[in-house]
């Protein structure tokens, strides 16, 4: 795996997290859900950290998301906020700088591919699951900071309802089912709505310009090349 084709093996595992845990939630027991997570995060390390797999941090790197699934399946047994606020908050602190090393290989590194155009969707991606996150951490600590959100402290069971929370709110489409109830809920939801719209319309507009302008810069010199050969 390099970094021109990580971001593909980013694609597949994110859109599986996001299927996988409505799946998980519709079908199958919190176990379930638990090991989804699990196997996401580890293939977000391979697809994202592991293109520098030759630094020796990135050995170190790798204990981070075990550390992460201890938390989380404990949090299965023990009945307690505080193990749900860690799991999340390592959550965060884990999906958080995997998108910003994701945005520095989009954004500051080499000419505009269709690696880079996947690494775009992967970190918009990942920006709806930060806020589900968040989301899920003030609901835990000020409820009900949500309307229409079950009143439990564990996690993988808000989860589910926050990601779909989020990416109406990315995309702000507003169904309006699940609403925000405080003034600390209410400001994350017009905040993601904001960089949402603005995420979209500048930088993917952009860097698909620029590769459609990079191909048809190559199309124009292959055609005045075969003409000038004629």
């Amino acid at each position: 795996m390099s970094q021109r084709d990580n971001f593909l093996y980013l694609t597949i595992a994110l859109t599986l997290l996001l299927f996988g845990t409505a799946l998980c939630h519709q079908f199958f027991s919190s176990k379930m859900q638990h090991m989804m997570q699990s196997c996401t995060m580890f293939t977000l390390v391979i697809s994202v950290w592991g293109v520098d797999s030759s630094n020796q941090l990135f050995k170190y790197k790798m204990l981070f998301p075990f550390v992460i699934i201890a938390f989380s399946w404990l949090t299965l047994f023990i009945d307690s906020v505080m193990g749900d606020n860690v799991t999340l908050g390592l959550m965060l602190v884990f999906f958080t700088f995997t998108a910003i090393k994701t945005a520095k290989q989009v954004l500051f590194s080499g000419v505009v591919d269709g690696n880079k155009i996947l690494g775009a969707i992967c970190l918009y991606f990942m920006m709806g699951i930060i806020w589900a996150i968040i989301y899920s951490l003030i609901h835990i600590n000020f409820m009900p900071a949500f309307n229409n959100v079950p009143s439990t402290i564990k996690w993988f069971a808000l989860f589910p309802e926050f990601i779909y929370f989020s990416f109406v709110t990315l995309t702000t489409l507003g169904f309006g089912d699940i609403a925000p109830n405080i003034p600390i809920s209410r400001v994350f939801v017009y905040f993601e709505a904001v960089v949402g719209q603005l995420y979209l319309t500048i930088l993917v507009a952009s860097l698909v310009g620029s590769r459609l302008n990079i191909m048809h810069q190559n199309h124009l010199s292959m055609t005045k090349k075969h003409d000038n050969d004629a």
